[in-house]
């Protein structure tokens, strides 16, 4: 039996009929020990109470003898204390046992049985006829109806939940089949739907995160190969004869593609899960001073009263959003190039911006700036830097729990603002 839901009706009809069985008998045992007697006992005492004295007339004891044989559709005879018959309603029956008090005489064919019945003045009562019906078959028959309509009922219910779950198998299915598009439909609001959507949740994620791959990889492809085209024009030329200009831009070439691939290898280190981020207190005034000595005309500056300019994090990785940060206005704005260290917008944070004086970034694409390759219309390649370096930035900064972004500068230029959780004082 290969069908979930064939096996969740089986197994609550199996329930069913067990609780059926178990409550039948139970109820049957209780009852079949003392019914003969139950019925026995109030016969007995409204026969004792009713019953005319010795020596009344046969007639009137006859009457009395129909009056109670005719409503429980009784045989009756009356014995007296010398075994002699008084009285008899229907077919004879024989006298009683030579011992004292009332007992049950046992069935006698189609389920009759004959009751003797011992009164206080020696006389006996001998009735044959059936007793009323047990209560515990009644019980059993409705628990069976029970049982029986309860497994109907549950049949399409369980029909319903298994057809659920057999849908979200073929989506899962499909999807691992490289249909990453395709939705598992959400019906209801029971765990089966909250399944679904933590499905979808995680089927959008893992398309995003394929897609962003995908696109990563034919970028880089894309990126890798014009510098490699250089240097592989350069050897040809340099076979001719040694060239000190060709060589220098070799050289360019190489950094290039040095400097590409380490941002490769730190964006796979950022996506990697299992390599959690070091945390420890990094002094971001430090590593600006040390960023800014490679280069000229940068200027530092801290603001808003704030001396320390400590972040809690990587400190690697943190210089390297620098680092990236610094390059992009080199090579994208003009000088003066400034860093301003302060009090982020929530307590808590800190602060740090770089200012270029170039021609600034429109407001379209201030937030398309920090994707992979992306290169804005109308820029350039001669500059270089169109690669990995923003969205390392943003990368970085979301793994810290910060942020970063593009604003218009006063005037003229560009500021980026990047905001990290700071050091605990």
């Amino acid at each position: 039996m290969r069908k979930l839901y064939l096996h969740i009706y089986f197994a609550l009809v199996c329930i069913l009929a067990l609780h059926a069985l178990l409550v039948g008998a139970v109820m049957w045992q209780m009852d079949r020990g003392d019914h003969d007697q139950r019925w026995l006992a109030p016969l007995t005492e409204f026969a004792s109470a009713s019953i005319p004295p010795p020596g009344t007339p046969p007639d009137r004891l006859d009457d009395w003898a129909r009056a109670i044989a005719t409503p429980f559709q009784l045989d009756l005879t009356i014995y007296g204390a010398d075994g002699v018959p008084l009285a008899r309603i229907g077919r004879p029956l024989p006298p009683p046992p030579r011992a004292s008090g009332s007992r049950f005489l046992g069935e006698h064919g189609r389920g009759h049985h004959t009751v003797a019945l011992a009164l206080a003045d020696g006389r006996w009562i001998v009735a044959r006829g059936d007793p009323p019906r047990r209560l515990g078959r009644s019980v059993l028959l409705a628990i069976g109806l029970l049982a029986v309509a309860t497994g109907v009922v549950a049949f399409p219910i369980a029909r319903r939940l298994a057809r659920r779950l057999e849908t979200l198998k073929r989506h899962v299915d499909a999807f691992g089949e490289g249909r990453l598009a395709l939705r598992v439909p959400v019906e209801g609001h029971d765990e089966i739907a909250r399944l679904a959507l933590a499905f979808n949740a995680t089927a959008e994620r893992i398309e995003r995160l394929v897609a962003d791959k995908t696109r990563l990889l034919a970028n880089t492809s894309h990126e890798l190969r014009t510098p490699l085209a250089r240097v592989r024009a350069a050897l040809e030329l340099l076979r001719e004869g040694p060239r000190p200009a060709l060589i220098e831009r070799a050289e360019r070439d190489l950094q290039e593609l040095d400097g590409l691939i380490g941002e490769l290898l730190v964006a796979s280190r950022l996506d990697a899960p299992e390599r959690p981020l070091e945390r420890e207190i990094v002094d971001c005034l430090a590593l600006a001073a040390e960023e800014a000595a490679r280069i000229a005309d940068v200027e530092i500056d801290v603001v808003g009263g704030n001396t320390a300019g400590l972040a809690l994090g990587d400190p690697r990785l943190l210089r390297r959003a620098l680092r990236n940060l610094i390059e992009n206005a080199v090579r994208h704005g003009e000088p003066p190039i400034g860093i301003e260290l302060g009090e982020g917008r929530a307590p808590g944070r800190l602060r740090i911006v770089v200012v270029d004086h170039g021609p600034g970034v429109p407001e379209s694409e201030r937030e398309r700036i920090f994707e992979p390759f992306y290169r804005p219309p109308g820029a350039s390649s001669a500059r270089g830097g169109i690669g990995l370096g923003l969205a390392l930035v943003r990368q970085i900064a979301e793994h810290h729990g910060g942020s970063v972004v593009c604003e218009p500068h006063a005037g003229r230029g560009t500021r980026f603002v990047l905001e990290l959780p700071a050091a605990p004082a």
